[in-house]
């Protein structure tokens, strides 16, 4: 069941991780410009920078969800045979929604933001006109349909080969009599809690767009605008977070061949991942703390799940990566440097989210930049750091040397960016600067411009890891 040389569609995958690199590259560009705009050293029309801010949130959030996709794919399928079609589906219809998406900004002019949060994209104030809005929104179900399928087939193979959900999420270690040497490998756990989640997930975001597309179209068809929301949230945050989820399939799978040492299945981590599946279901009311029409219950379990979501991340995860670590004679690279600061980042991350999460704080930074400064940790050196490690992985063998001083340059180009950036959200937060805004006050140039510089540190750090992908695959190609 482990025939680590049959790894499916190998060259998909990695076409995926180019794909993704150089998609990346273009949302930090636009994030640049955006911050560049803010502190007045350019001029951006606000009705254009709506736009940009529209497709670099659907443009980042959807190309994490692609590469942890392209890695979770990877590595379950050391495991499980998986349909190659269905992989090549998933990525028609993941392209095919980018270009609906892409038409709907940038042609029709919509700029409602990533989450058309309703009923924001049929009353845009003469911005864009329905077509606009529908074309983003039919973009998005699409990629959910071509996720639904991936999903169904990662999902439908580990159920028969591990007997089951429960077998596949190691229950019988977590709470039976089941020995740990009868447990599914990580990668499996990870990939059946994340797959059930965003699952869910999906399906609620798909429910939503459809009703929100049939009331952009017929009006007089009612949408309650509070479940709305929350379906709306719910499906936002489970989606983000199964990205990293997935991403983390790549320390489990790789870091092991750095430390000698296999990363195993224990009780602890079974447990551990199941309270993920509840948790990241949960937890999403954090985001609606300033909807006082919410159930109170609901708003107590966003704030109190906030503060229980972080243990398995920190107790499990980082810790363990700690622990395999320590005492191993690890020959650094640029793939294991990026993979230990993804886990690290994430880490990090997860601090400014649970303060956040406080409702006493949230009414305050709530819609202030302190949480675009939580989430951007959470990317740039969190998941997408994970992903620039996995893409300097499947190149190694095409590189002589291990860690070249410019391998090193970069990678602390790149940490200083992304510190300073997203430090540079977290202080205009708690100095109450608003979120959203495409202009702002003079008072607030000064880290608008400072995060402006460190926006270029993260693109100069990303253009070298993307390039050096692109130049490994040539070389394999060529060797």
């Amino acid at each position: 069941m482990t025939d680590r040389a049959c790894e499916p569609q190998p060259g998909a995958v990695k076409f995926t991780m180019l794909l993704a690199g150089i998609v990346l590259l273009l949302m930090m560009v636009f994030g640049l410009i955006m911050r560049a705009a803010q502190g007045n050293l350019i001029e951006l029309d606000p009705t254009l920078f709506y736009q940009i801010m529209t497709a670099h949130g659907a443009g980042m959030v959807g190309t994490a969800g692609l590469t942890g996709a392209a890695i979770l794919w990877f590595f379950v399928g050391r495991y499980v045979p998986l349909l190659p079609g269905v992989y090549y589906a998933f990525l028609g219809l993941f392209l095919f929604g980018v270009i609906l998406i892409l038409g709907g900004i940038f042609i029709g002019g919509y700029g409602g933001g990533w989450t058309f949060l309703f009923p924001l994209p049929a009353m845009s104030g003469g911005a864009w006109d329905a077509g606009a809005a529908a074309s983003f929104m039919v973009g998005y179900t699409a990629i959910g349909v071509g996720f639904l399928l991936y999903y169904l087939e990662v999902g439908r193979k580990l159920i028969v080969a591990y007997g089951g959900i429960g077998g596949a999420l190691a229950w019988p270690l977590a709470f039976g009599g089941g020995r740990q040497e009868d447990a599914p490998p990580p990668t499996v756990v990870a990939a059946m809690a994340t797959t059930i989640f965003n699952t869910i997930g999906i399906v609620v975001g798909a429910a939503v767009l459809v009703c929100s597309l049939v009331n952009l179209l017929a009006p007089g068809f009612a949408v309650d605008a509070l479940l709305a929301k929350n379906m709306i949230y719910f499906f936002g945050h489970v989606f983000i977070n199964a990205s990293i989820y997935m991403a983390v399939i790549a320390v489990y799978e790789i870091i092991p061949q750095y430390t000698g040492r296999e990363w195993k299945t224990t009780r602890v981590f079974a447990i551990a991942w199941s309270a993920v599946l509840l948790f990241v279901m949960a937890v999403y009311p954090h985001h609606l703390l300033q909807d006082t029409v919410m159930p109170g219950w609901a708003l107590v379990m966003g704030q109190v799940i906030s503060y229980l979501s972080g243990i398995p991340l920190l107790a499990v995860t980082a810790f363990s990566l700690l622990v395999y670590l320590r005492g191993s004679k690890v020959r650094w690279d640029l793939a294991s440097a990026l993979l230990v600061l993804g886990v690290a980042g994430w880490s990090v991350g997860s601090i400014p989210a649970i303060i956040d999460a406080m409702i006493s704080v949230n009414k305050l930074m709530h819609n202030t930049q302190w949480v675009p400064g939580h989430f951007h940790i959470y990317l740039i050196l969190g998941e997408v750091a994970m992903s620039f490690g996995f893409m300097a992985w499947l190149v190694k063998e095409a590189r002589k040397t291990a860690m070249t001083g410019l391998d090193r340059a970069a990678f602390a180009v790149y940490l200083l960016g992304g510190a300073g950036f997203t430090i540079m959200f977290l202080v205009s937060g708690a100095l109450s600067v608003p979120r959203r805004w495409a202009v702002h006050a003079p008072e607030w140039y000064l880290q608008d411009r400072v995060a402006t510089g460190f926006a270029m540190l993260v693109i100069l750090g990303t253009l070298f890891f993307v390039a050096t992908y692109a130049r490994g695959l040539m070389r394999r190609r060529a060797d």
